[in-house]
């Protein structure tokens, strides 16, 4: 590509960016520890699901600084590898004079990129790398850049981010005033209709946004990417893990439904699927790590707006709903999470956090029911007493309270309240 073309392509992401700073920004919850990493030398990777807001908070980390940009999603830079990066660097160097600070997005679509990152690196440039696909980035890092780099992840928005776009400040004691504990039900449907995708609040269409946005996933960040050959399986088979969310499965199950003959080939696009942040796959807790791996697994889907803009709407289930935004949030905060299941009990989440098991959650949309509460908090005290884990927990729609049982104290908190903690 000529130079000229290049200097024009990038002076007009350049502006693209200027405009970006005229807008309100969200601060997202991961910006503390963002900050900190982002005082350092080291290699930075922001990593997430595609238009999650991954160039958005490395602008807003790096305002100030005198930085070069160049999106390598750009329509215009399809087919630029390794060997033409050099004249990205001459441009970027003459069009911000005194450059210090490099921002390289959606990077992974540049074949070798590792080792163009690796010599800026070596000439002391200030690097920050973003990527939508978690293998192809931190493999890459972690083979030629081991011990110099930090990694972000960045998810959709919480629910505390998604009020903070619409300006809506929530206080403690809201959660025992009737009109604002109905303001922030009211807020939380939305939340668990549409999702959090951060464009979407200035998209009227919403769900024709997501599933042109899911097409774009499974066409650009899989099928193109690992060049997969049964394109129309692979769709098939991520509407299906997107539609299936809270529910258990085997590749052996999988590969019936779909009369596709290798497991193996199973594994593959579910790996896929997972590497571009689309799905999650949750094992369930043993001991022993043989049997994790043998068991059942569950699907959870990265964000609820997709399920609702995808799957059959006779499918979907208001618990389950809440249960995969409980697990994402977990996830949001980093924890180690599985799901347990004997012959008769099941816990929705085991959270350990280290050797220890540190929590056992149940997520109920109402414990109204007697045998619905029977059987959930059931379960709970079967577990605790296997386990040993005395935290006991029921995510309920509008539940707050604490009950005992069997000389064991179980906390049941609303969905609304927990997110907010």
């Amino acid at each position: 590509m000529e130079k000229h073309i290049i200097k024009q392509i990038l002076l007009e992401q350049k502006d693209e960016i200027a405009r970006l700073f005229n807008k309100t920004l969200v601060d997202r919850e991961v910006m503390p520890y963002a900050k900190k990493v982002f005082k350092t030398d080291l290699i930075k990777a922001v990593m997430g699901i595609r238009r999650c807001g991954k160039s958005t908070i490395s602008h807003q980390l790096l305002k100030g600084q005198r930085y070069g940009y160049v999106n390598f999603d750009d329509e215009r830079l399809i087919g630029v590898t390794a060997k033409g990066l050099n004249d990205f660097l001459e441009v970027l160097e003459e069009i911000n004079p005194g450059l210090k600070y490099i921002l390289l997005d959606e990077i992974q679509n540049v074949e070798g990129w590792e080792l163009f990152v690796n010599r800026l690196k070596r000439l002391d440039y200030n690097i920050t790398v973003t990527g939508s696909n978690s293998r192809l980035l931190s493999k890459e890092l972690a083979t030629h850049l081991t011990g110099r780099h930090f990694s972000i992840e960045l998810l959709p928005f919480s629910f505390r981010e998604f009020l903070k776009s619409k300006n809506i400040v929530i206080n403690k004691d809201d959660f025992y005033l009737t009109k604002q504990k109905a303001n922030i039900k009211r807020e939380l449907e939305e939340y668990m209709e549409i999702g959090g995708m951060p464009e979407l609040f200035k998209i009227e269409i919403k769900q024709s946004y997501l599933r042109e946005l899911f097409d774009k996933i499974i066409s650009r960040d899989i099928i193109f990417r690992y060049e997969v050959k049964y394109a129309r399986d692979l769709k098939e088979l991520a509407l299906y893990a997107v539609s299936a969310f809270a529910s258990r499965f085997t590749y052996h199950k999988i590969k019936d439904i779909f009369g596709i003959k290798s497991v193996h080939t199973i594994k593959n696009y579910l790996s896929y699927m997972e590497e571009a942040y689309l799905i999650f796959q949750l094992n369930p807790f043993s001991f022993k790590v043989k049997q994790q791996i043998n068991q059942p697994r569950k699907f959870y889907c990265i964000d609820t707006g997709f399920i609702n803009a995808l799957a059959p709407k006779v499918t979907l289930d208001r618990g389950k709903l809440m249960e995969n935004i409980v697990f994402t949030e977990l996830k949001r905060r980093g924890k180690e999470v599985y799901f347990y299941s004997q012959p008769d009990y099941e816990v929705d989440f085991l959270v350990k956090e280290g050797l220890k098991i540190e929590q056992l959650i149940q997520v109920c949309f109402s414990v109204a029911d007697r045998d619905t509460k029977k059987r959930e908090t059931k379960a709970l005290l079967y577990a605790c007493d296997k386990l040993r884990c005395n935290d006991l927990v029921i995510i309920t729609w509008d539940k707050d309270a604490e009950e005992a049982l069997n000389s064991k104290k179980i906390k049941f908190i609303s969905l609304g309240n927990w997110l907010l903690k």
